[in-house]
């Protein structure tokens, strides 16, 4: 079997992320599940985007073809982590933050589409089948660090 590349790494998590909003669709309802589900993506989105940059997109700011994506990138990480800064501010489901989930969960799903279809392609066709799975691993190895770290900041 061929081995994981970063990008199947970044596509299995983006999967199981848009696997969390749909099971806090399903909670809405349910104040304790949804917050409990909530502070799971929180801690699990936190600790992907943080060995994401330290990986994928620090190997691609350092190339001139694609560092404009990885700045790009960055800066989405940037507004989606305001959002849940945002959110820690206001009251857990109420309106108000129900109606800033929504806008974080359409930045966010529009950034990880945006990631799989455009960027992850343009950066596998600079990038070498051993660097893929050289980041792939990397990847693994930081982000049990992040999201140790993204626990312990709730």
């Amino acid at each position: 079997m061929a081995k994981a590349t970063i990008f199947d790494k970044l596509k299995q998590d983006h999967d199981a992320h848009r696997q969390l909003f749909e099971k806090m669709a399903d909670a809405q309802d349910d104040h304790d599940r949804l917050e409990k589900l909530f502070e799971q993506f929180r801690v699990e989105v936190t600790a992907h985007a943080a060995a994401e940059e330290e990986t994928l997109y620090a190997t691609m700011l350092a190339r001139p073809d694609l560092r404009e994506d990885a700045q790009h990138s960055v800066a989405e990480h940037k507004e989606i982590d305001d959002y849940l800064e945002e959110l820690e501010e206001q009251a857990f489901n109420s309106p108000e933050w129900r109606e800033t989930f929504a806008k974080l969960k359409k930045r966010y799903l529009h950034h990880i589409e945006e990631e799989e279809e455009e960027m992850f392609p343009d950066a596998a066709a600079e990038l070498t089948d051993e660097e893929e799975v050289k980041l792939a691993a990397t990847f693994a190895r930081r982000k049990p660090a992040e999201l140790e770290r993204a626990e312990s900041s709730d």
